[in-house]
């Protein structure tokens, strides 16, 4: 290799470096990627090139590049560091500790290391310790253990109430929950372990697939992931309307994590199921999971207002909701996308025993509706995120013709205009968490349908919310995330 090559190698470098602090990561990607190309010996170019896909949450690929870098250079820390953040973005806690011990061994004096460490090796001793529990007996419900009517509320407590004589929310509960969440304040806990429990035990008698009409005189919303970003949520409502007998709405997964007002958010939404519950739907995204929960800030968010047995119930409630839907027979829903194979049906997925299993896991059916992508190419390929698949416009024509239906919507991916449409018009993409971690820049959007199946796609703006930052609740991975 010439010391031509290698100077340019390094101009190319510099310029992805540029791009990067632009936020231009697509961009700078293709860069990293061109210096590599002239020179393939420096692992920090691999190095930078996996933040950037730590970026883009492509977790795969950071672990690829990660893996690439340290052949170069077995003692560049950067890629451990680059390597651990992807393996913790993913649940991989045990994988992420040990490079996070390559870490803080090789830079003793790194105080935000060791604090990472720490934490991590925290998470990963609580999981062996709640596994070893689960082994020796039988698993106890936390809301078997919930007595909610015994749960005093104090007469200074100034919040809306639940009537005491039906029990039930209703629309001015409702409404004044959603008023005093705009102004950052809580609810009693007894009314959350009401709405909690009350849609627990409306997922727990629901198939993995639900059917799903438009109202015949009005429409049906479909949205993407929101994030615990209340404010852009509760903007949704305010433009498109909210939810009535003769307006549905179906949140496609990934309600929380990230955003820190994601208890004001997962509460509003199930507060409006068990106020329509033939008019709100819900579909676990891959945050709706123990693991992402403990990372993106949900966890912490829970037991910061509220307690840890209300984290435990939300887990048990995450559980339980529907895998997918399907529209007038014709649209089938689901948070991430198909499969590693050709023959699933519609049967199939209604069957999945989501009870039993808890958590999605690496592989199967379930794991894959949650975490997989679409690629342009044909034919199947490994994730970008690690998990799950990337399918093709052929699998997705493959899957619709099998079943008899028209196309896909999924959300799971950051789009700038809030949605996409691939595969010869078959697949679309809908996300709904504008400016997504106040950082992105990109717009929201959300799907109209009407009776007559027509698809308006709406895109919006971010509005303000108070100065909370992003995974508030979750600050010693933030930095390690790239947030």
């Amino acid at each position: 290799m010439s010391e031509d090559q290698k100077l340019r190698a390094e101009e190319v470098k510099n310029e992805a470096n540029v791009l990067f602090k632009e936020k231009k990561f697509p961009d700078a990607i293709k860069k990293y990627s061109e210096a590599i190309e002239l020179n393939d010996k420096v692992a920090s170019y691999y190095s930078n090139r996996a933040f950037c896909h730590l970026k883009l949450e492509s977790y795969g690929y950071a672990i690829s590049d990660a893996d690439a870098a340290l052949a170069i250079d077995p003692t560049f820390a950067k890629a451990n560091y680059r390597r651990a953040s992807a393996n913790m973005a993913l649940g991989k806690f045990k994988d992420a500790l040990k490079d996070l011990r390559v870490v803080s061994k090789r830079a003793p004096g790194d105080r935000d290391a060791k604090a990472k460490l720490d934490e991590c090796a925290k998470i990963v001793k609580r999981i062996e310790f709640e596994k070893a529990i689960e082994h020796n007996e039988t698993r106890r419900s936390v809301a078997d253990s919930l007595d909610v009517n015994a749960i005093a509320v104090d007469a200074s407590y100034s919040g809306p109430r639940i009537n005491e004589e039906t029990n039930k929310v209703d629309a001015e509960f409702v409404n004044a929950m959603v008023e005093a969440f705009k102004e950052q304040k809580k609810i009693h806990k007894k009314y959350a372990f009401m709405i909690i429990l009350a849609i627990r035990q409306m997922m727990l008698e629901l198939p993995s697939l639900i059917d799903v009409q438009v109202p015949k005189d009005g429409k049906l919303t479909v949205c993407g992931d929101v994030h615990g970003q209340f404010y852009d949520f509760i903007n949704i409502f305010n433009t498109n309307g909210y939810p009535s007998e003769k307006h549905a709405y179906l949140f496609n997964g990934d309600f929380v994590d990230r955003g820190s007002f994601s208890i004001e958010v997962i509460l509003t939404l199930f507060a409006y199921k068990w106020l329509y519950p033939n008019r709100l739907f819900l579909a676990r995204g891959n945050h709706e999971t123990d693991n992402m929960n403990k990372v993106y800030g949900f966890e912490g968010e829970v037991k910061a207002k509220f307690s840890e047995m209300m984290f435990k119930l939300f887990s048990e409630t995450f559980n339980a909701l529907p895998l997918s839907h399907v529209i007038e027979n014709k649209i089938f829903v689901t948070h991430g996308g198909l499969f590693s194979r050709d023959d699933v049906t519609l049967d199939d997925i209604r069957k999945i025993d989501r009870l039993s299993q808890g958590q999605p896991g690496n592989d199967g059916l379930m794991c894959e509706l949650l975490w997989s992508d679409p690629q342009p190419e044909l034919g199947r390929g490994a994730s970008k995120r690690g998990v799950g698949i990337q399918f093709g416009p052929d699998v997705t024509k493959n899957f619709l013709e099998k079943n008899n239906l028209d196309m896909v919507i999924r959300s799971h991916e950051v789009k700038e205009e809030g949605y996409v449409i691939e595969h010869d018009g078959k697949c679309v993409t809908v996300f709904s968490a504008p400016n997504y971690c106040d950082t992105v820049g990109n717009k929201g959007a959300f799907i109209n349908i009407t009776p007559d199946m027509k698809l308006d796609y709406v895109s919006f703006s971010a509005v303000p919310h108070p100065s909370v930052r992003p995974m508030q609740y979750a600050s010693q991975f933030s930095g390690l995330l790239g947030m």
